[in-house]
């Protein structure tokens, strides 16, 4: 029912015309949009914080700097319209496998050390994303262990890139 009155609104006011390059059901949109709920769960969405969501977006999905941007803005208008991370947690578990799933996680983890410290809203967030995506508490602490480490580049995702 709201989706229904949703599309005749954005018929209405030509929004319906405008296509969207990342679709609700694109697996990226749904991470990023997990990142960027995160980055800025904190109440600070910094500088660093962006940057390293830029990289991270570019070298783990494989798309140039104009693409990336495009997807962090669709995410982020995609993640002020979400009521709770289900929306997006529900893409990624239909379309990514196991390692897919763990790769979010993973990405999770990079985005919560970006300012030198894990906020205790960070690691809910990160908690209940991984229990929506059934990676393993063994995984989920492993993935961040190897993020508070990590001194090396950001790698490519699973998915390829």
């Amino acid at each position: 029912m709201l989706d229904a009155l949703r599309a005749f609104l954005d018929e209405v006011s030509g929004a319906a015309s405008r296509r969207r390059p990342f679709e609700a059901a694109d697996y990226r949109l749904a991470a990023v949009a997990l990142l960027v709920h995160l980055a800025s769960i904190d109440g600070e969405f910094d500088a660093g914080e962006r940057a390293l969501l830029q990289k991270l977006v570019e070298t783990r999905f494989g798309l140039d700097h104009a693409a990336a941007r495009a997807l962090i803005e669709a995410a982020a208008e995609s993640e002020r319209e979400a009521v709770d991370l289900y929306r997006f947690t529900q893409v990624l578990k239909r379309l990514l496998d196991e390692d897919g799933r763990r790769a979010v996680i993973g990405m999770l983890w990079e985005m919560a050390y970006a300012d030198g410290e894990v906020h205790e809203f960070e690691e809910n967030v990160i908690w209940r994303v991984a229990e929506l995506l059934g990676v393993s508490t063994r995984d989920r602490v492993a993935l961040r262990q190897a993020a508070k480490d990590a001194d090396k580049p950001v790698r490519a995702g699973p998915w390829g890139s």
